[in-house]
């Protein structure tokens, strides 16, 4: 099975009611890009026409190894478009305030999987099959964890214990697997010097440059110096380890409403988790009412509350209390409160299948749907292409523990 073969074999709309206006501080833009992350097309956007990353709101992250489109608003921008290799900035109108992920309403896919045998391709439409039916389960997937290298160490877990010379080290020293070679180098640079910062002054630029100088004069100040890291970064570190904690909480949540005989396992970047099928009416209802809610010490569950044992469980492996889910010593970011349904419907389900022109002798999958904000297509395709039954389970261990 092969995905994202090419660009094209992804593509990804963002869906939305808002309407560009006559007049308003903020500048309103379609953003198309192919093989480029949002934070890498929004710093080139930045740095060809000077500006601070703070003055650009969008709305969701879209996947680098796509063809995406997607909205977003500056503030004070210039009326007019910009055109790069891999993207396309189209000048929309001015809107009264920023534009932010709760406007956006769903995301359109388009999504060609690749390199399949009769045998897959028949048990992939039969996995469609059962989804148009039960859903799927609503787990963050790998992407959210990006910030995650190989040895499974978070930011926001160093932070939460006020060990902000860990967490800063973790985040600019961390070697990812899609890192370019310039960051690398970079990283490698940070890790062979850490602590002489005057050294790494002369030899760094950038956000990263401006951080290591701040150290040279400030050299104990690890909490300053990761204040000073670029928000969005801040806000993806703590979303990784809150999302990470959330999917614990789902999967012991469906194995504690499954039968053994429907209960699948899916292999993630942190570990298998759980997922369903075969599921009977009134299971059925009751996953689709179902929502968990993200891990904070904002939230408040009452001593009877069912969801507070499976919380509290997550969080005892972790050696935390839910009081503990915070940052001290900084306003921003913070864990987001909220609550997350735990499987996603997706709409206007429809699949086809041919000969595949790059894989003689296979076919080729071609998937459309619409799914609501914040769900997961690659999620959709784990489903129908890597699930498999528990028993087959090797690790012999709990799904998401």
């Amino acid at each position: 099975m092969k995905l994202k073969r090419l660009p094209a074999d992804f593509v990804v709309e963002e869906l939305t009611e808002v309407q560009p206006e006559q007049t308003g501080p903020f500048a309103f833009y379609r953003l198309e890009k192919e093989s480029l992350g949002t934070p890498e097309a929004i710093q080139a956007i930045c740095r060809k026409w000077k500006l601070h990353p703070r003055d650009v709101s969008y709305g969701g992250l879209k996947d680098r190894h796509a063809q995406t489109s997607q909205y977003l608003t500056i503030r004070k921008g210039p009326p007019r478009g910009l055109s790069q290799p891999r993207l396309r900035l189209s000048y929309l109108g001015q809107r009264s305030v920023a534009y932010d992920p709760k406007q956006i309403v769903g995301n359109r896919f388009r999504i060609v999987i690749r390199d399949l045998s009769p045998a897959k391709l028949e048990s992939c439409e039969r996995a469609l099959a059962e989804v148009k039916v039960d859903g799927v389960a609503n787990y963050f997937d790998d992407q959210r964890f990006g910030s995650v290298g190989k040895n499974r160490r978070f930011v926001a877990r160093y932070l939460i214990d006020a060990d902000y010379e860990r967490a800063l080290r973790l985040a600019l020293a961390e070697h990812y697997e899609f890192d370019p070679a310039p960051v690398r180098q970079q990283k490698n640079l940070l890790r062979e010097h850490w602590g002489d910062w005057p050294n790494l002054r002369e030899k760094l630029t950038g956000d990263v440059g401006r951080l290591v100088a701040y150290l040279a004069d400030h050299p104990t100040d690890f909490r300053g110096a990761f204040a000073r890291l670029r928000g969005d970064l801040k806000s993806l570190y703590l979303s990784a380890y809150q999302s990470y904690l959330w999917n614990k909480m789902l999967a012991r949540w469906i194995e504690s409403q499954c039968r053994p005989e429907q209960l699948l396992t899916i292999g993630l970047q942190l570990g298998p988790v759980l997922a369903f099928r075969h599921l009977s009416p009134e299971q059925r209802s009751r996953f689709d009412a179902q929502t968990l809610p993200l891990p904070s010490a904002r939230l408040h569950l009452e001593p009877d509350d069912p969801i507070k044992p499976l919380l509290d469980g997550v969080l005892q492996e972790e050696g935390l209390e839910l009081s503990q889910i915070r940052l001290k010593h900084f306003r921003e970011p913070f864990f987001s409160k909220g609550n997350r349904p735990v499987v996603f419907h997706p709409e206007e389900l429809s699949w086809q299948h041919e000969a595949d022109e790059l894989y003689r002798g296979k076919r080729k999958l071609t998937l459309q749907f619409i799914l609501p904000r914040g769900c997961y297509a690659t999620m959709l395709v784990k489903r129908i292409t890597a699930a498999r039954p528990l028993a087959q389970n090797d690790s012999g261990k709990r799904a998401g523990a």
